[in-house]
């Protein structure tokens, strides 16, 4: 095992900088998530520390020794891809030791290598079988059999569930979960799936247009979200947001519909402010509901999700969308009460798009 280090990483095409000033550390056995929206940067970094990709700028350290300039097959790291790039014509004992066989090792050893992976992958019965034969799940588990026989310092997870449906997906998360718990390896995951990010990570890094966001817990980047981009990222439907201008001490949307006469933020020099609430943190009630922060709304739509169900809200001129138990939720064109709890309440800067600090 080992750290991973990355010191104002850069990597430019021409004139096109995909990554810049990417300062990060990886602990050792840390299972650590890149993530974010394609073209953000996300798979260059993890192809520059694998060294498919070279570095324009700045030094990558895998266990304390620049790697800069060394080989891919000298680092210490193994890779799965989001293709299985299976040898059709090979086994899946084949298949899992053919790097070992490039390097020579004994035969003796790389029965026993591939039969340990073999075990711990639940792929023993398979060991015969051509890809051809396999689901999609085994393809996947012979891909990552493949990396573990190489016994690395760091394995690197380039979207490798991506082309499994979505149940598959469901098992195979818990499966990586699972062994990584066993091996205790370094490993960087990059992803755009905010719920293989969430339930994998040990930490998060959100990446937005080849820069680091916010580097946090998944618990910290859902409830303390650092920029408006970060919060419009993480969580699924997305958060809602609401323009809001400042009227003498008060705080209005654009018709005044949706207004409070604080905000438990430190708005210090701001005219106007980014509010942002959370689908699953609206709280509805009967239209008859005069709580504070509560405001009259109409049932747009609404989408039943078996345990939940989604409801677009039309409150004045904002649309808003809130997530309710899927339970007798209310029905299109029913009259409500939509209340916004100021605890869940986030805010940010529309001129640099940061969180503003609790007042």
């Amino acid at each position: 095992m080992a750290t991973v280090t990355l010191t104002n990483i850069e990597k430019k095409y021409g004139a096109v900088r995909a990554v810049e000033h990417f300062d990060l550390e990886v602990n050792d056995g840390e299972f650590l998530v890149l993530l974010g929206p394609s073209g953000c940067g996300k798979s260059t970094t993890l192809r520059m520390i694998a060294g498919l990709e070279s570095i324009t700028a700045g030094d990558l350290l895998i266990g304390g020794k620049r790697m800069n300039e060394v080989e891919p097959k000298d680092r210490g790291v193994a890779m799965v891809f989001q293709s299985y790039a299976l040898y059709p014509h090979k086994t899946v004992f084949d298949n899992m030791a053919t790097a070992l066989k490039l390097q020579r090792v004994p035969k003796d050893e790389i029965k026993r290598r591939v039969g340990e992976a073999a075990t711990l992958l639940s792929l023993t019965e398979l060991l015969d079988r051509k890809p051809a034969a396999l689901s999609g799940g085994q393809r996947q588990r012979v891909a990552i059999g493949r990396a573990i026989v190489r016994t690395p310092e760091v394995f690197l997870f380039d979207e490798p569930l991506s082309n499994l449906d979505a149940k598959l997906r469901v098992r195979m998360r818990m499966e990586l979960q699972e062994l990584h718990r066993r091996l205790g390896v370094t490993s960087v995951y990059v992803t755009h799936d905010q719920v293989e990010a969430m339930t994998l990570a040990d930490r998060i890094v959100v990446m937005d247009s080849g820069r680091i966001a916010q580097v946090g817990t998944p618990r910290d980047v859902y409830e303390r979200p650092a920029t408006e981009f970060v919060a419009g990222f993480i969580g699924s439907p997305a958060m809602n947001f609401i323009p809001l201008r400042r009227e003498g001490s008060a705080w209005k949307a654009e018709d005044g519909t949706i207004a409070f006469d604080t905000l438990p933020f430190d708005t210090t020099g701001c005219d106007r402010v980014i509010l942002g609430i959370r689908p699953e943190h609206i709280e509805i009630g009967a239209a008859s509901e005069t709580a504070a922060n509560a405001y009259p709304a109409r049932v747009r739509l609404a989408e039943l999700h078996g345990a939940d169900a989604l409801l677009d809200l039309t409150v004045g001129c904002v649309q808003m969308l809130a997530r309710v138990g899927g339970a007798d939720h209310p029905t299109e064109g029913t009259e409500l009460s939509m209340v916004i709890p100021p605890r869940l309440m986030h805010a940010f800067d529309p001129a640099t798009g940061k969180a503003l600090p609790q007042g």
